[in-house]
């Protein structure tokens, strides 16, 4: 998912526009007063005034008091929220058709791209990729600020995995960052469940017939040990799944259940 072909340049002509302005302050470029020909530059060169800038950031206080490009008020707006930059390397996890997902120090964050997406901008690259870069609110969204810098770097089994767990723990409680600009995000609409079955009835049952199986030979036994158990997490989820402790203490009854099946087993194969 990337900017819309409006928003995009809009985007371009004020980080171009500020960049510019750092330059000319600093003097880091010769001869650049031009957005058409500082966009034409090789990546490395803006990537000197763009480092500039992020060393610094009250320069964009400065750029949008002083206004060298006549700015509205609306686009100055915009340019003076990139203070809430957020920067790091970063590990550029899965691709979205909403957005890109963007991992730093536990945080998740739904990223969008400019011309084009996260992906083609990294050449299509599997992830995890680890990247460089630098992440700005715009317009109620999160983009980058065009220039990523991606290492060559291998993630083994054990870290993909933690890294999925990270994902999937932000996307179950609703934690993945999506805007850097909270006054402007809509209000959460309240999503209807579907319908679903009410399978109460069914576990309830189901726990009562469990409770009667007991005894026999002990791998049956410890079968059943194990059925009484899951049909009691069942019942549980039905009746609170919002209850997480209450599940986590009969979920170790589980647990316990089948450890004590493994054992049987075990014993068995001597």
């Amino acid at each position: 998912m990337k900017l819309s072909t409006e928003d995009e340049h809009l985007f371009f002509k004020l980080m171009w526009g500020l960049q510019i302005h750092v330059n000319r302050q600093h003097k880091i470029l010769p001869d650049m007063d031009s957005i058409e020909v500082y966009a034409d530059l090789p990546t490395a060169d803006r990537m000197q005034v763009r480092d500039a800038l992020w060393e610094n950031p009250t320069l964009i206080d400065a750029y949008v008091a002083e206004n060298p490009d006549g700015l509205p008020a609306k686009e100055l707006e915009i340019v003076q929220k990139w203070k809430r930059s957020v920067s790091g390397t970063f590990q550029v996890f899965r691709y979205l058709k909403k957005h890109t997902i963007f991992l730093l120090d536990e945080r998740v964050y739904g990223v969008l791209g400019l011309r084009d997406s996260v992906e083609t901008a990294l050449g299509g690259r599997r992830p995890p990729v680890m990247v460089r870069a630098v992440l700005l609110p715009f317009k109620g969204k999160i983009v980058y600020d065009g220039i990523m810098h991606s290492y060559g770097v291998y993630f083994g089994r054990g870290i993909r995995s933690s890294l999925n767990e990270e994902y999937m723990a932000a996307k179950q409680n609703g934690r993945i960052i999506t805007t850097l600009e909270p006054e402007l995000a809509r209000p959460a609409r309240q999503r209807r469940k579907k319908p679903t079955k009410d399978w109460k009835p069914v576990v309830d049952d189901l726990v009562e017939t469990t409770s009667k199986m007991k005894g026999g030979p002990a791998v049956q036994s410890s079968a059943f040990s194990l059925l009484r158990a899951s049909a009691r997490l069942a019942q549980a989820a039905v009746d609170d799944p919002d209850d997480v402790d209450g599940l986590w203490d009969v979920e170790r009854r589980v647990r316990t259940a089948l450890t004590r099946l493994r054992t049987v087993l075990d014993r068995a194969q001597r």
